[in-house]
C-alpha cells in the first residue's frame, strides 16, 4: 500500500463534516450535545429529607435537556426522591412556567447504585446559551456519603425540609446556602450545537482565583468565544487533580474517559494538567513520564474521533511549593509540550502569562495573590490562548478509520 498523507487540516472546521446527518427517509433527531458538566471530587454528609437546588450554567442553548447524576463515590444506594429542571430567574427561584420534572424510564425516582451514574429521561424545555439551570435534587433518605464538586465558586441552595419542594417555583423555601454542587455532574441539551469541547485539568481549569457566582473561569469564557460555532464547553477541571497519580479524585489518566471522553457530543478535548505533580508530594522529575501520559491521553481520545489540544504549564514561583528543581521540569515539560508532536495542537498558556521580567512567575496583572492560579483577567488570557489553538492553527488530520 502507498504511504498515507497526512493533511493540514483546521482543527474546528475539521470536525464539521463528521457531524453531517446522513441521508434518510425521515430526519434524524438533534443530537444530544454536552452544556455543561462538573468532575466529581469528593463526598460530603447526606442530606436526608433536603433538597438541594444546585445553580449550573450552561454553554449552549437547545429544545431539551437532560441530566446526569452521579453516586459514584458513593458506598450505599442513592434514592432520588424527585428531580425538577428550570430556568434560573434569580437566587432560587425559578422563571414561572419553565419548572418540569425530570423521570427515570418514565418514573418519578430512582435508585442509583453505588459507583454508578445515571441519566434522567429527556426533558423537553427550551433553554438559551449561556443560561442558568436550576437542578433541585430531593433525597428523601440518608443514602450514605453524597458524591459532590467542592469548588463550584456558585452559590446553590438547601430546602431542609425538602418534601415537596423540589417543585417549588419561588424558592423561599431554599433558605440555606451551599459553596458544592450536590450529585449533579452534567447536562446534555438536544439541539443544533456542533458538539463539545472537554477542558480537562486541574484547580486552573476548575477556577481557583477566579470571583465566585461570575462565571468567568476560563472555559466559561472560552464558551463565550466559542458560542460563534455553536460548540458547547464542559467544565472537566478538578482541583488537586494530578496526570501521573490520584490526587484529589483519580488520576488524570484514570478518570479520562468518565469525566471526558464519554460525555455526549465531544469533539475536541483540552488537557492543561501536571503541574500538581511538579509541585506535590513526593515531586514528579521525570519529563518522560509526562510525555507517556500525555501519548497515552492522545491515543485513548484519538480512538474515540476526538481531536487533542495540549496546554503548556503555567509558571508558580512565589507559591510555597515552588522549587528549582521544579522549575527545570516544568520547562523541560513544556519543551515536550511545544515540540514533541504530542498533541494535535498546543496553547501556550505559559507564553501567554508569565512575567517578562521573570517568566518564572505570573505576571502580577494575572495573579489572584496565591502565585499559581489566575485572576478573571488571567482567565480570560488563557481562554484566549484557547480559543487560538482551537481555531487558527493547523493540525494534522484524524488518522483513517477514526470516528468523528
Amino acid at each position: 500500500m502507498g504511504r498515507v498523507v497526512r493533511v493540514l487540516v483546521v482543527l474546528l472546521p475539521a470536525l464539521l463534516p463528521g457531524l453531517t446527518a446522513p441521508a434518510a427517509a425521515e430526519p434524524a433527531p438533534p443530537p444530544w450535545t454536552g452544556s455543561w458538566e462538573t468532575a466529581p471530587s469528593g463526598t460530603a454528609a447526606a442530606l436526608p429529607g433536603a433538597a438541594v437546588r444546585n445553580v449550573v450554567h450552561l454553554s449552549v442553548g437547545g429544545s431539551a435537556v437532560r441530566v446526569r447524576l452521579s453516586n459514584r463515590l458513593g458506598t450505599a444506594p442513592l434514592h432520588l426522591g424527585a428531580v425538577t429542571v428550570a430556568l434560573r430567574a434569580a437566587g432560587p427561584a425559578a422563571v414561572p412556567g419553565t419548572l418540569r420534572t425530570a423521570t427515570f424510564h418514565r418514573a418519578p425516582e430512582a435508585t442509583v447504585p453505588p459507583g454508578a451514574d445515571t441519566l434522567t429521561d429527556p426533558v423537553p424545555l427550551p433553554v438559551p446559551a449561556g443560561a442558568d439551570l436550576l437542578v433541585t435534587v430531593y433525597t428523601p433518605d440518608d443514602s450514605g456519603p453524597a458524591t459532590h464538586h467542592r469548588t463550584a465558586l456558585q452559590t446553590s441552595y438547601l430546602a431542609r425540609a425538602g418534601a415537596g419542594r423540589a417543585a417549588d417555583e419561588d424558592g423561599g423555601a431554599y433558605a440555606a446556602t451551599t459553596s458544592r454542587w450536590y450529585y449533579v455532574t452534567g447536562v446534555d441539551v438536544r439541539g443544533t450545537a456542533a458538539g463539545s469541547v472537554v477542558a480537562f485539568g486541574d484547580s486552573l481549569t476548575d477556577g481557583n482565583g477566579s470571583s465566585p457566582d461570575t462565571n468567568r473561569r476560563w472555559p466559561d469564557r472560552l464558551a463565550q468565544r466559542l458560542s460563534r460555532h455553536r460548540l458547547g464547553v464542559l467544565n472537566a477541571g478538578l482541583a488537586g487533580n494530578r496526570l501521573l497519580r490520584d490526587g484529589t479524585g483519580p488520576s488524570a489518566l484514570t478518570r479520562l474517559e468518565a469525566d471526558a471522553l464519554d460525555r455526549a457530543g465531544a469533539r475536541v478535548l483540552v488537557v492543561f494538567e501536571g503541574i500538581n505533580d511538579i509541585k506535590g508530594l513526593p515531586p514528579a522529575g521525570d519529563p518522560a513520564a509526562f510525555a507517556d501520559a500525555y501519548r497515552t491521553l492522545v491515543a485513548r481520545a484519538h480512538a474515540r474521533g476526538i481531536r487533542v489540544v495540549g496546554v503548556t504549564l503555567t509558571p508558580y514561583r512565589g507559591y510555597p511549593a515552588w522549587t528549582a528543581a521544579g522549575e527545570a521540569v516544568r520547562q523541560r515539560v513544556n519543551a515536550l509540550i511545544r515540540t514533541g508532536g504530542l498533541f494535535d495542537a498546543v496553547a501556550d498558556a505559559d507564553a501567554a502569562v508569565r512575567d517578562p521580567a521573570d517568566p518564572r512567575r505570573i505576571l502580577p496583572a494575572y495573579d489572584p495573590g496565591d502565585h499559581l492560579h489566575f485572576d478573571d483577567d488571567g482567565m480570560a488570557v488563557v481562554a484566549d490562548t484557547v480559543d487560538q489553538a482551537l481555531t487558527r492553527r493547523p493540525v494534522r488530520a484524524a488518522p483513517p478509520g477514526h470516528r468523528r
